[in-house]
């Protein structure tokens, strides 16, 4: 166990049994251990193949004290070691564990939501579509920041040629190719929601691109899809932002917790 004393929120990682293999939650608790706390799952970006809980301290430790939730960053497996299902019902798993062990860890298992950024933003609300059709408890929200949710790739901006990417076409087909690496697979509305014809019962979601990201169009498309399913959508593209960067974004991380202050009830706290 560690303490973060500039934002006095208590972080643990807890081991858990995975779909494949062993996993590890992060966990992130703000101050008021007798409080009962609403849940927000978070999936770490890296194109599906790398990354773990830890490079998204920052945002999850500002989520964690501006919502007052329990935020709980999923270590899922990656490729291609492991490609799809695997992180997929890692996270199912995840949720069934808070689910189950809610009064020991204080948490409130009527009030959950899922966010993710990059491979985490195609995790998460595909994680979503999995707890709507499979599962006995819900999630009232999701946030995906610069989601992956496109594995056909057929739907790229013209972008200026001065504009500096900082992922390009090639590293996200190699994260794709890892993760589905069969053609049929990437067609499945669990690993390709912007192909998904079921969007209707989804959690209400925020979903936030950047201008210089080579998807912020799959991004807003989504967010076209689930505003025509009758799902309550806020998509905001931010000016001047890169893919990678999108999620460390001061402006960001409020609008995403007064975005899960407002679907969990909860107050937002100011940094």
């Amino acid at each position: 166990m560690s303490i973060n004393v500039e934002q006095a929120i208590e972080i643990q990682n807890v081991d858990l049994d995975g779909h494949l293999q062993a996993i590890r939650l992060r966990t992130y608790r703000p101050p008021g251990k007798r409080d009962v706390l609403p849940v927000i799952f978070f999936f770490h970006g890296g194109g599906f193949t790398k990354g773990t809980p830890e490079q998204s301290d920052p945002m999850c430790t500002q989520i964690a004290r501006r919502v007052h939730a329990l935020v709980v960053s999923v270590g899922y497996s990656l490729a291609p070691a492991f490609p799809f299902p695997t992180a997929l019902h890692d996270g199912f798993l995840a949720a069934q564990w808070v689910v189950t062990h809610a009064r020991a860890l204080h948490a409130d298992s009527k009030r959950m939501a899922v966010a993710g950024h990059d491979a985490g933003g195609n995790l998460a609300t595909g994680l979503a579509a999995m707890v709507r059709d499979r599962a006995s408890f819900r999630f009232a929200a999701q946030a995906l920041l610069a989601p992956l949710l496109d594995p056909s790739m057929t739907r790229f901006p013209d972008l200026d040629d001065d504009i500096n990417l900082d992922m390009c076409a090639e590293e996200c087909a190699l994260g794709y190719r890892a993760y589905l690496p069969l053609a049929s697979l990437r067609l499945h509305p669990y690993a390709a929601p912007i192909e998904s014809v079921r969007l209707a019962g989804l959690p209400a979601a925020f979903i936030a691109s950047a201008q210089n990201d080579l998807m912020h169009v799959e991004a807003e498309r989504y967010a076209a899809g689930l505003i025509a399913a009758g799902v309550p959508t806020t998509v905001t593209r931010y000016r001047g932002v890169a893919h990678y960067e999108l999620a460390s974004r001061q402006e960001v991380i409020a609008d995403v917790a007064a975005f899960f202050s407002k679907e969990l009830g909860s107050a937002p706290k100011r940094s």
